[in-house]
Order: structure tokens, then sequence, then C-alpha cells
């Protein structure tokens, strides 16, 4: 078995058995020989007179406003003091929270606009977006940001198109 690390004191075996008939033994043996084992006195004394003058003593003190008042809970006023900032800055949050206004189209910027656009997939093909967006009143120019002239369409046909069948264009409408 381990030993008790913690307490390295130990009692010699069978050292409570008896104990009471040793003690009184003891003190028996102690009061024959005039030795008391127990002391007389615990070593306090009160002076002479003490309490004959106590009470005049007393009234005078608080008369003369001698006393000392000690607080028995100090901690109060940091208590109250905390309370009071949290209670300050609860009611800053709700002020602030009333006067937000709310945000409207006008307030984004076009920035915030076309990164939203870019980084969504809407899982939209481009027909069905075509089909969303209403062509009555939409111009060419509208739509592109460099002026579309026909040297600048026949240049870029030119450099992207091989064959004009990938173009999906109805002849008839050519003509």
């Amino acid at each position: 078995m381990k030993e008790n690390q913690k307490n390295k004191f130990k009692t010699p075996e069978g050292y409570f058995e008896r104990f009471n008939e040793r003690l009184m033994d003891r003190i028996a043996k102690d009061s024959d020989s005039h030795q008391n084992i127990i002391p007389e006195s615990d070593g306090f004394a009160v002076p002479d007179g003490y309490f004959e003058n106590l009470p005049s003593k007393i009234a005078s003190r608080i008369e003369n406003g001698e006393g000392k008042v000690v607080q028995l809970n100090p901690q109060k006023k940091f208590y109250y003091a905390a309370a009071a900032i949290a209670a300050i800055i609860a009611l800053a949050l709700a002020l602030n929270i009333e006067r937000s206004t709310e945000i409207e189209f006008d307030d984004l910027a076009s920035s915030d606009i076309a990164d939203y656009f870019e980084n969504t997939n809407f899982n939209l093909t481009t027909n069905e977006i075509a089909e969303l967006l209403p062509i009555e009143n939409i111009a060419i120019s509208d739509i592109t940001e460099v002026p579309l002239g026909e040297e600048n369409i026949l240049e870029y046909l030119d450099e992207n198109i091989e064959d004009l069948d990938e173009l999906n264009l109805d002849y008839n409408e050519l003509e």
C-alpha cells in the first residue's frame, strides 16, 4: 500500500485505546504532586476598576463625536457606480438605435451593387435574364460603354468569329 504523502504525522498504534483512563491518571498524579497541568489563568486580565467608569466614558465619547464609524460594506458605492454606468450605456444604445434610418437603394454604392451581382450565383441562364429585362426602351448605347460603330462591329466579328453560322442569325432578318 502507498503511504499517505500529504500527512506525515502518525499516531502510534493503540494510542486512543484507553486514552481517557491514562488522561485521568495523569491529572490525578499531577494534582497529588501539587503541579497542575491545567493553567490557573488564561493570560488575559482586566485592569482594576475598568467596568466602574465604562458607561461614563462611552457617553462622553458619543457626545464629543470621538467615535469611529466603520462601514460594514464599503463596496456598495462601487456597485452603484457600475450600475449607473451600465444604465447610461444602455440608454445611449437605445437612443442610437432609434436614430438609425433604414438603408435605401440610393444609399448603396454602385461598387457594392456590382459586387453583389458578381459574387451571387442566381442560377439563371442568359435567356432567362433576357426574358426579365424589358427591351422596349433600351438602346444598344445603354448597354455598351464603347460607342458601337460599323467599323467596331466588323472588327470584332473578324477577330472572334470564324464562321457566320456561329452567329445563329436568321438570314431572312438580314434582308
